[in-house]
């Protein structure tokens, strides 16, 4: 049995960055090894089934990725992917929503959906609402060398275009409470969207992150996302299809092999060895283009790499970086009867169905008191259960035909999920959230908090929950780092060119050749802007002569070259 082998790239992780990265590059005609640790592919699209015929979605249960050029450059439906929306469809602005508060439903008002339509870009066609995601999220950062301003930063660029009278440099200073402030009506409405970037990973109330925070939003809402609430399979079944395409176009996935080490060699990165317990026969593996680590930032550095090939400035820096920026508790609730909302909160018929809730949105008041509960003194269950702020899919929300529940006779809802401490940073301890009384009594918590608007989950009708800390979500996916979807605490100083660190922004290790990054944790946007990190990384790889794709791939817009490398543009 040989003890080496070579290809012309190696993926360390085959999670979904480093799976879309495999995909990018083999249909560039290029040679993948793809390594993965754990027994499966697919990081945190997993699908998990806790007993017989219930299928949840702990974590990846909706599409951020509706505007990504990947489902058109990868063309996904050639692989089994199904999606149940057209994102060439106009979006009714219509005020028929509601936002659950303590009081009662709050009514959307015209004010409401038209000013989210303006600053969304929504007004000025579909093609606008997507090239501002497209700039927000699907652009590599612009080289070192250029000073950003109102000018070049892409989302401004296309404000400029499609919105000049949203435009002005005082976009920059904003928070996003600054921005809606200014377009918007009611308080609920804009204290929902304020929570969906939260629990995305932009936390909106902080300066100068007003359009990063509400296109995080964006990207959960029409037309960016499917209703049903996700890719038909889910992140799943989108998962499957992106291995079929990387595996259909010649890359190799390992399981069961972790790395040991990247080897370097006179400052170039030509390999990894495998830890002596992995399935490969082959121990080293050999890379004649690149090495490009889809693992944790963290691991890659400290442990991968070592102190031998690093500056020691740089190696304390990476060790000073924290992972841990909000998490989330899940939790999905297996039923006899469907879920029915209390009085309050019923709409008439046929709209009176459940259909899951952000709650309770009713003031920015009660939105920085949850805040202030997880990021500030961070302590467990401080808040009233009709305090704590949530939000939760519901099964109605799912295609009939995939539906989460095959049991006869019984439904299951979720997840509900809701911010808590972080593990790392709770003044409880480390393992605060999981002592078996602990995550009782957060269980607990949590079903009171859904009581608040749903009357029939008593002891006759719920026959199981089902919960994950966030503990359980970074053990269960090493890419749900904290439980969050964003790995790091997401602030202005965290966005595009600066994430995590500026010298990383395009993806190269400074003084290793041949040595990328491709991991939510070292990359922006991270997360769930699906194929945003292998996109961006496609064009450092073209302007490093690793990538030569075909007329398949267009470059982003907003793209700058790095001064004296071969542009992404124009590649056929």
């Amino acid at each position: 049995m040989t003890l080496e082998d070579t290809f012309d790239v190696v993926i360390i992780g085959a999670g979904h960055n480093g799976t879309s990265t495999a995909a990018y590059l083999a249909k560039s005609g290029l040679s993948v090894c793809v390594l993965e640790e754990r027994p499966e592919c697919g990081g945190g699209q997993e699908t998990a089934e806790p007993i017989a015929g219930v299928r949840i979605q702990p974590h990846a249960i909706a599409n951020y990725g509706g505007s990504a050029p990947g489902w058109e450059q990868l063309e996904l439906w050639r692989y089994g992917f199904r999606m149940d929306w057209d994102p060439r469809d106009t979006v009714e602005l219509n005020t028929d929503r509601y936002i659950f508060t303590r009081d009662g439903l709050s009514k959307v008002t015209e004010k409401d959906m038209m000013g989210w339509a303006k600053i969304s870009c929504m007004l000025a066609g579909n093609d606008a609402f997507r090239d501002l995601m497209r700039a927000t999220f699907w652009c590599p950062p612009h080289p070192a060398e250029v000073e950003l301003d109102e000018y070049n930063i892409p989302f401004m660029q296309v404000y400029k275009q499609y919105e000049p009278e949203v435009w002005t440099r005082e976009l920059l200073e904003m928070t996003m409470f600054d921005l809606m402030d200014e377009y918007l009506d009611t308080e609920p409405f804009k204290v929902t969207q304020a929570y969906i970037a939260l629990s995305s990973g932009a936390h909106g109330h902080m300066e100068g992150v007003a359009i990063p925070a509400m296109c995080s939003s964006a990207t959960v809402m029409p037309p960016a996302i499917a209703k049903p609430v996700a890719a038909r399979g889910n992140m799943h079944g989108y998962f499957h299809a992106l291995f079929r395409c990387a595996t259909a176009n010649g890359a190799v996935f390992r399981t069961c092999c972790p790395v040991e080490e990247i080897i370097i060699s006179n400052g170039r990165a030509t390999g990894v060895r495998l830890r002596d317990d992995s399935t490969y026969g082959a121990k080293v593996i050999n890379a004649r283009k690149a090495v490009i680590s889809a693992s944790h930032i963290k691991h890659t550095f400290l442990n991968m790499i070592g102190p031998r090939h690093l500056d020691a400035g740089f190696l304390q820096r990476i060790s000073d970086l924290s992972l841990k920026g909000g998490s989330l508790f899940m939790s999905h609730y297996l039923t006899k009867e469907e879920f029915r909302y209390r009085e309050k909160y019923r709409l008439p018929p046929p709209n009176d169905q459940f259909t899951g809730a952000f709650f309770n949105m009713e003031s920015r008041e009660i939105y920085f008191k949850n805040v202030e509960n997880v990021l500030g003194r961070q302590e467990n269950l401080t808040l009233s259960p009709d305090e704590a702020m949530w939000g939760m899919v519901a099964a109605s929300l799912y295609d009939p035909t995939n539906p989460q529940c095959t049991r006869p006779g019984q439904h299951i809802n979720g997840p509900l999920w809701m911010m808590v401490p972080t593990p790392e940073y709770n003044v409880d301890g480390m393992d605060a959230m999981d002592k078996e009384n602990e995550k009782q009594r957060w269980a607990e918590f949590m079903r009171a908090s859904l009581a608040c608007i749903v009357e029939n989950l008593d002891d006759d009708n719920l026959i199981r929950m089902f919960t994950d800390s966030p503990f359980d979500q970074e053990m269960r996916n090493t890419g749900m780092l904290g439980g969050s979807w964003y790995g790091i605490r997401c602030d202005r100083d965290q966005w595009w060119n600066e994430r995590p660190l500026p010298e990383l922004s395009r993806n190269r290790v400074p003084g290793i050749e041949g040595l990328y990054l491709a991991h939510q944790s070292s990359s922006h946007p991270g997360g769930l802007c699906l194929m945003a990190v292998a996109y961006n990384l496609m064009h450092i790889l073209i302007e490093d002569e690793v990538a030569e794709p075909g007329d398949w791939w267009y470059a982003s817009p907003w793209y700058i070259p790095t001064p004296g490398k071969r542009s992404a543009h124009g590649w056929t």
